[in-house]
């Protein structure tokens, strides 16, 4: 480990050591691959726990951005849930204001797993009703008082007129070589409205959504496979369903990484979306709005157009917001999302078929009936 390593490790351990934490710090480790805030595995001589560097950029109101989780996580705690647990600083705050930013803790979820892609459907399925039994726990929740952590974040116009803001300040030149890239996402721009309308039009209700539902934000139980908790709640805010419904399947009903460079491995897999909706719609079905229904297949692909052009944005801006690993790393994230957002443009016809179908059989719908037929009509979704 060279010199500055080392001071960086005691910087963090002297960090972990104002937190009312079990036990000797024994290491302090880089740990997982999340696009925001800065992770570290602590393990003590007793225990294990996750330290994070919240990112301020992003999140500029650290105190509000902390009493939204304690608020959440305490609700879900009293409703019997498995959630999150905020270790304390010494002084009995929830996060530390040290001199190279703000840290939280958590305990780390021991006996737990993640996934960043899957090709079972069971596993999609109980993801699906993780995130639908989250919401449905929340929907008593008094969602007033929670603060708006990220100004409009599933606002797709409001996106879209960020990225064109993006497009026309080009600072680095970088524009003149995705025009085509530019050019998929104005065409789609009348399109980008429909639930931001429906939302204000009440035909779509309000609700206290998650907003970041990618799969490996929810923790599995690493012998039953059985969701166990919620994680990442910086962007929990009155919202949407759709958004939560959308970006799950953005994500996870991909057969390829988010970031994969060979297009030919990224598919939309409709088996995997018939699988997740069946788990989510088993937990809200009931309670949701005709609108709400009618919207999910195209919330799916408004989600991926948003997180695309998000994407291609921040390529063009010189990857300031998101964390990337190498040159033009944002740029293929903007490929992928291209690549499904058409294929669910193709096959929006079976997606509101499978709703239909869900919601026609109610309780007694298996979400692995018709997969083999599925999976045969969409050999690729499979490869």
């Amino acid at each position: 480990m060279d010199n500055g390593s080392s001071k960086q490790t005691a910087a963090l351990k002297r960090i972990v050591e104002r937190f009312a934490i079990d036990g000797a710090v024994a290491s302090v480790t880089p740990y997982g691959d999340g696009h925001i805030n800065v992770t570290y595995l602590v393990v003590t001589d007793e225990a294990r726990y996750v330290l994070q560097r919240m990112n301020t950029d992003v999140f500029p109101d650290t105190a509000a951005l902390m009493r939204n989780i304690e608020l959440v996580t305490g609700f879900l705690r009293a409703q019997g849930q498995e959630t999150l647990e905020i270790i304390p600083t010494k002084d009995g705050r929830s996060w530390l204001a040290a001199d190279d930013g703000m840290f939280r803790v958590y305990r780390f979820i021991e006996g737990t797993m993640s996934y960043n892609l899957v090709d079972d459907l069971r596993v999609f399925e109980r993801a699906g009703a993780a995130f639908g039994a989250f919401q449905c726990t929340l929907a008593e929740f008094d969602a007033a008082q929670l603060a708006e952590t990220i100004a409009r974040f599933h606002d797709t116009p409001h996106r879209y007129a960020d990225f064109r803001a993006a497009v026309a300040a080009d600072p680095l030149g970088r524009a003149k070589d995705v025009r085509d890239e530019i050019g998929f996402f104005d065409e789609r721009a009348p399109e980008y409205g429909r639930i931001v309308d429906a939302l204000a039009d009440g035909s779509v209700p309000l609700r206290v959504t998650h907003n970041d539902t990618k799969l490996n934000n929810i923790l599995m139980d690493a012998d039953s496979g059985e969701p166990r908790a919620i994680i990442d709640l910086d962007t929990v805010m009155p919202g949407s369903m759709l958004f939560d419904f959308g970006d799950s399947i953005r994500f996870g009903a991909s057969t390829g990484l988010e970031d994969e460079p060979d297009l030919g491995k990224v598919h939309f897999s409709l088996p995997l979306f018939r699988a997740y909706a069946s788990g989510f719609l088993g937990e809200v079905g009931a309670t949701a709005a005709p609108r709400e229904l009618e919207l999910l297949p195209e919330a799916a692909r408004l989600m991926t157009l948003e997180c695309g052009m998000r994407f291609l944005g921040d390529h063009l801006l010189g990857d300031v917001y998101f964390a990337t690993k190498y040159p033009g790393h944002n740029l293929v994230r903007a490929h992928t999302q291209m690549q499904l957002a058409r294929e669910m443009e193709e096959r929006m016809p079976q997606m509101h078929a499978v709703i239909d179908e869900i919601m026609g059989a109610g309780a007694e719908h298996d979400a692995n009936a018709g997969s083999d037929s599925d999976a045969a009509e969409e050999e690729h979704d499979d490869a």
